[in-house]
């Protein structure tokens, strides 16, 4: 009974860190770049986009597909930038737990 306590005492830390954790993702923003910088896009680490930033250079009305291909890619980079920053905040959220042999924590 002991360990259920302890296993429950446990359950209750992570979720307060995973609740933490959530915040964190909410407030990390990463950038994804392309064409050396002429299109940035702004993500959370959740993936919800803040912001664009375009380059007049690309903005050639003859040929969009180009500026669609670079929104393409900076979104792109900035999405697996976030998708690193937050696979470290819950890896940090889960440091502490005590997990039976061969269960993981999904990320």
């Amino acid at each position: 009974m002991k360990d259920l306590m302890g296993l429950m005492k446990q359950a209750q830390a992570m979720q307060e860190k995973m609740t933490e954790a959530q915040a964190r993702l909410d407030e990390t923003q990463v950038t994804g770049e392309a064409g050396a910088g002429l299109v940035k896009v702004v993500l959370t680490a959740k993936g919800d986009m803040v912001s664009v930033e375009l380059d007049k250079s690309v903005m050639d009305p003859d040929e969009p597909e180009i500026l669609e291909d670079l929104l393409k890619a900076a979104h792109a980079d900035a999405r697996r930038k976030g998708e690193a920053a937050q696979q470290e905040v819950m890896k940090e959220a889960a440091g502490g737990l005590q997990l039976p042999p061969g269960m993981q924590m999904p990320f």
